[in-house]
């Protein structure tokens, strides 16, 4: 009993996270559908499933999800999904949540019938212990924080900007 209460005075939750960078994910959130870093990391290497990470390539290349793909952000375009099937299912992600989401939408808009948002993002998928690689696809305890802001919220692996 002392040990529930010593975890709900710190304000952490059952998965390590704080209570305050949850809220602060759910704050950035629109209903748009979400997949949980657990259930996402079983669908590692099924061909079948394909993960667009929407960060940026530097944030990609200190680490992302094995076998994702960079798709970026702020030069997103929906020529680079082009050849992917409107009919597959497709994860996104980002730092949290939010950029993804907005490509989320826009692969919506565009007729992708399947996608989910990463829910928490790679920040969640970090924190959670979930494996990582780097740009040569070996695994990496290096996260981008995106900037000293958001790196915060991130409570493992070295935070790289």
């Amino acid at each position: 009993m002392r040990f529930i209460l010593f975890f709900l005075l710190i304000g952490f939750n059952a998965s390590g996270q704080s209570i305050e960078f949850l809220k602060m994910v759910k704050s950035h959130y629109n209903g748009f559908p979400t997949i949980t870093c657990t259930e996402a990391s079983k669908k590692i290497g099924n061909p079948s499933i394909l993960f667009l990470d929407t960060r940026e390539e530097e944030e990609f290349n200190i680490s992302h999800i094995r076998g994702a793909t960079c798709v970026g952000y702020d030069e997103f375009s929906m020529h680079s999904v082009r050849l992917i099937p409107k009919n597959a299912e497709i994860i996104v992600y980002c730092s949290i949540g939010a950029r993804s989401q907005d490509i989320g939408e826009k692969l919506k808009k565009a007729g992708y019938k399947n996608v989910k948002n990463l829910y928490g993002g790679f920040f969640l998928w970090n924190n959670s212990g979930l494996k990582k690689v780097d740009s040569h696809g070996n695994k990496t305890d290096r996260i981008h924080g995106y900037s000293k802001d958001w790196g915060k919220w991130i409570t493992k692996g070295k935070i790289v900007y």
